[in-house]
C-alpha cells in the first residue's frame, strides 16, 4: 500500500466542536471536537461502539447533535436535513452495502447524481429539447467516474451478482457521482480479502486526487489507516482518547489500553 502524499491545504472543510448525542440515558458522544483540512484523509478509529458511526451520522444529518457544533465549510449544518446537507456538498458511503438489488450497477452509480436532477412533467413534455441535454450530462459525469474506478467490465451487470469488493467499489462511484467536497467512508474495506482491500486503497488516493475530495474515513483496519490517512482520532466509549498523526495516534498509550485492555503487572 502506498502512503498517502502531504498534499493538505489550509481551508477548514469540517470542523466539530465539542458534539455531543444521547440515546435515551445512554451518551454516545461526549463532547467530540476535531477539525478536518482541505485534501486531507482524516481517519477515525476505535472499538466497535465507541462512536465513530454516530459521529458519522450526526454530520450526515441522520442523528443531529443535542449539543454542540458541526461546520461545513465554515458554515453550521446542525439540524439540517441530511438531503440537504448533501447538496452543500456531503457524501457517504455505509458500513453494510446499501445499494438497489435488481438494478445494473450503471443504474446505482446513476442514482449518485439525484441531488442535480430537477424532474418536471414540463421537462419530460419537451424530452428532445431540454431534459435529453441534462440525461446525457449526467452520463457523462458517470461514465468518467466508471472509467475512474475501473467498473466498465460490470457496468451492465445487476449489481447483486457481482463480487462484494466490486460493490463496495459501486457505492464509493456513486457517492463520487455526487461530485462532493467531503466524502465520508464507513468501513469502505470491511469483508475484503487482502487483494480487494489493495484495489480499494488505490482507488480511494486516485479518487481523492483527481477530484479534490477531502475524506473521513472509519476503518478496522490498520495497515489501511496508516497506509493513507494524514491525521486519525481515536473515540472509545463516546470519547476521545487520541489524536494527531495517524501512527502517533493509533500507538497512543491509552488506545493500546481500548483495544487489547490494561495489562496487569506482574505480581
Amino acid at each position: 500500500m502506498t502512503k498517502t502524499q502531504e498534499i493538505v491545504g489550509q481551508q477548514t472543510v469540517l470542523e466539530c466542536e465539542e458534539v455531543c448525542r444521547w440515546f435515551g440515558g445512554l451518551q454516545a458522544l461526549k463532547g467530540i471536537s476535531l477539525t478536518v483540512r482541505e485534501g486531507e484523509i482524516f481517519g477515525l478509529v476505535g472499538p466497535n461502539g465507541s462512536g465513530k458511526t454516530t459521529l458519522v451520522n450526526a454530520v450526515t444529518g441522520f442523528y443531529p447533535p443535542q449539543q454542540g457544533s458541526i461546520r461545513f465549510l465554515g458554515e453550521p449544518i446542525n439540524g439540517l436535513r441530511p438531503h440537504r446537507i448533501a447538496q452543500k456538498g456531503i457524501a457517504r458511503t455505509f458500513q453494510n452495502v446499501a445499494l438497489f438489488k435488481g438494478l445494473s450497477v450503471l443504474d446505482n452509480i446513476l442514482l449518485g447524481r439525484h441531488i442535480f436532477m430537477r424532474p418536471s412533467s414540463l421537462a419530460s413534455l419537451f424530452y428532445w429539447w431540454w431534459a435529453q441535454k441534462e440525461e446525457v450530462a449526467h452520463r457523462v459525469k458517470v461514465e468518467e467516474v466508471i472509467d475512474l474506478l475501473q467498473l466498465e467490465s460490470v457496468r451492465d451487470e445487476p449489481v447483486d451478482v457481482i463480487p462484494l469488493g466490486m460493490q463496495k467499489r459501486v457505492e464509493l462511484a456513486r457517492a463520487l457521482c455526487a461530485e462532493p467536497r467531503f466524502l465520508v467512508l464507513d468501513e469502505p474495506m470491511a469483508g475484503m480479502n487482502q487483494e480487494e482491500k489493495e484495489y480499494m486503497v488505490r482507488f480511494i488516493l486516485d479518487a481523492r486526487d483527481a477530484m479534490g475530495v477531502t475524506m473521513l474515513l472509519i476503518e478496522h483496519h490498520m495497515d489501511v489507516v496508516t497506509a493513507i490517512c494524514n491525521r486519525a482520532v481515536v473515540l472509545n466509549n463516546g470519547e476521545k482518547i487520541a489524536e494527531g498523526p495517524t501512527r502517533e495516534a493509533i500507538n497512543d498509550p491509552a488506545v493500546v489500553a481500548a483495544y487489547i485492555g490494561k495489562t496487569q503487572d506482574a505480581a
